[in-house]
């Protein structure tokens, strides 16, 4: 059984609060539990920074290397066969930098590995420049570094040999998550469409949009915004309702955005993990401007829920959607970064499209290519390469 330490510096996996980040880290940690590994939650120190503060850089960069020196003599003080034989890292960037899995993986001498790491060489001046150099000495130290999103990719190539870099597709574990696809009519007019239909007096007959996503200042605003703008634009005559899961500190802000379509609008709130696969069957569209998202965890949730999507060509976006453009089935639709006008027009086109259809391509596409089971044959054949015995 191989042993492994784990550290995700952005989000802890057992951070109270809900988010793509925090479900990405457990997927990580089932995923090697999955091909059989002994995880270890080695630091759950978080060391993002969400404005440029050098002081508070070198702060946080002093109580990371102190854990650092923590765990070095923790583990020393355990026999060989039960120390760990590789250090994980999970999403290490210039606002969130991992300064304790080199340390430590170098003092014990065992393969360091990143998963979403990514580079911003214009950080490298100004006050992000310590951090800056921090995820820069990460990079470079790791000894693979898998890459969720194809913009990082290309990102790290002038930094890094192309042989460290490991394509491994965004994923989720679909039986856990959605473990089979009924009928889709079914499961829409007979189970969840028709709860949620009761439940809140909608009209199971219009098609029913969905938005997914905390509400947050910055970019989960701005997606919001842009869909609100997208709507206004597509007009009031086309048939709809819009069902939005989330809340958070700028519920107010995403309130105001949406206030002048009166009750076509209906907040669901924060719900738990369990109850999003419900809601996703008895939506008909996913709708996301996806504003500087890396990919997006409930895009790929919907789809896992045969439901398709139409969001921004955004970041790893293009990855997990298909538009129909290259040879495979469509699942969804992308339209243009930061163009309401052409996310309104494609909503008009979606919205006389065959959904369930696309919806049942989607699905499919989850089952090949993003299932956990492929995810966790990438960390396997990682394993076999780097010559990490169990």
């Amino acid at each position: 059984m191989t042993r492994i330490a784990f550290y995700a510096p952005l989000k802890s996996p057992r951070h109270p609060n809900p988010s793509g980040d925090r479900t990405i880290a457990r997927l990580f940690l089932a995923a090697w539990r999955r091909q059989g590994a002994q995880v270890e939650l080695a630091s759950q120190l978080r060391t993002r920074i969400a404005k440029a503060d050098p002081r508070l850089q070198q702060q946080l960069a002093n109580r990371a290397q102190a854990t650092a020196a923590r765990l070095v003599a923790q583990y020393r003080q355990r026999a060989k066969a039960e120390r760990p034989q590789l250090w994980f890292t999970y999403h290490s960037y210039y606002k969130a930098v991992d300064w304790i899995g080199p340390k430590v993986a170098a003092a014990l001498d065992i393969p360091y590995l990143l998963a979403e790491a990514s580079h911003a060489p214009k950080r490298a001046e100004g006050d992000w420049a310590f951090n800056h150099r921090g995820a820069e000495a990460a990079i470079k130290a790791a000894r693979q570094i898998f890459c969720l999103n194809p913009s990082d990719k290309e990102c790290l190539r002038p930094i890094v040999d192309r042989s460290r870099l490991v394509d491994l597709p965004p994923f989720l574990d679909l039986a856990a998550f959605a473990p089979a696809l009924p009928d889709r009519a079914k499961a829409k007019t007979v189970l969840a469409r028709t709860a949620i239909a009761r439940r809140h007096r909608l009209d199971p007959a219009q098609p029913w949009l969905l938005a997914v996503g905390m509400m947050r200042p910055g970019d989960k605003l701005a997606s919001y915004r842009e869909l609100a703008t997208a709507l206004t634009i597509l007009g009031q005559r086309r048939r709809w309702r819009l069902l939005i899961v989330g809340d958070g500190a700028a519920r107010a802000e995403v309130a105001a955005a949406f206030a002048g379509f009166g009750d076509r609008v209906l907040f669901l709130g924060r719900r738990a993990p369990e109850d999003l696969p419900a809601i996703y069957a008895a939506a008909d569209l996913m709708v996301w401007p996806a504003v500087n998202e890396a990919f997006g965890m409930a895009l790929l949730e919907a789809q896992a829920c045969g439901l398709p999507v139409l969001a921004g060509a955004i970041g790893g976006v293009p990855a997990i959607i298909s538009a129909g453009r290259d040879g495979r089935a469509r699942t969804g639709w992308l339209a243009p970064p930061h163009r309401p006008d052409a996310f309104a027009a494609l909503l008009g086109e979606a919205l006389e499209s065959d959904l369930d259809t696309i919806g049942r391509a989607a699905r499919r596409s989850v089952e090949q290519y993003h299932d956990i089971a492929s995810a966790a044959g990438v960390l396997a054949e990682s394993l076999r390469k780097l010559g990490v015995q169990p």
